[in-house]
């Protein structure tokens, strides 16, 4: 079963791009895969800095969780034409996996949604994402959700009522499971089932608070 990563959402709760992360991966989850959604309390992270090796109890949970992840899927609002603070400082910890076995997001799966009013800005942000997947080794899902809030694809419950934008996350949230499910059968034709697990570890370290 592959575990996929929800990593987005603004510091509003229940924000326009955590809710269309958590519909995307419920759909991962239908699809089969185990999933952990890093929201927005999760993100509240200090800035990151390369230079020294302390993190926070939020921080390594991200990191562990990101070292465990056979895919991931971020979701972004669109702002000033690229994607928000809060999730690019959670990528950035990305960069603490630099000397692991596998590193950064090499090889994982990497779904794409951006939320913003107006479609030049979700285009904007989706090419941004995809840049910071490429340079984190990840492999960008054909498919991107564009959610275009000016055509309120959100009913008042937050559920995702626009046919349209739950075909496109729908969609992310199945590719990224289909392809972690191709490269998981890939590494256990290679080294075997349970040497993967041994390697990889998997190992869910227990939530911390926020």
């Amino acid at each position: 079963m592959p575990f996929i990563v929800g990593i987005g959402g603004t510091t509003r709760l229940m924000s326009s791009s955590e809710r269309a992360l958590r519909f995307a991966l419920d759909c991962a989850a239908e699809a089969g895969a185990d999933t952990e959604m890093l929201g927005a309390r999760q993100l509240d992270l200090p800035m990151y800095g390369p230079e020294t090796r302390q993190r926070t109890a939020n921080a390594r949970w991200l990191v562990e969780q990101l070292k465990n992840a056979d895919g991931v899927i971020v979701s972004s609002p669109g702002y000033h034409g690229a994607i928000s603070g809060l999730v690019k400082n959670a990528l950035d910890y990305a960069e603490d996996l630099r000397d692991d076995t596998r590193p950064y997001l090499d090889g994982c799966a990497f779904g794409t949604i951006a939320v913003a009013n107006g479609w030049a800005a979700t285009m904007h942000t989706i090419t941004a994402l995809r840049s910071i997947a490429h340079a984190l080794r990840a492999w960008p899902t054909p498919m991107a959700a564009a959610i275009n809030t000016a055509e309120n694809p959100f009913g008042d419950d937050g559920r995702v009522v626009d046919p349209k934008a739950r075909q496109q996350l729908e969609l992310v949230g199945r590719q990224v499971v289909e392809f972690a499910e191709m490269r998981l059968a890939r590494e256990s034709r290679r080294i075997g089932p349970e040497a993967r697990v041994q390697a990889r570890g998997h190992v869910r370290v227990a939530k911390a608070s926020a």
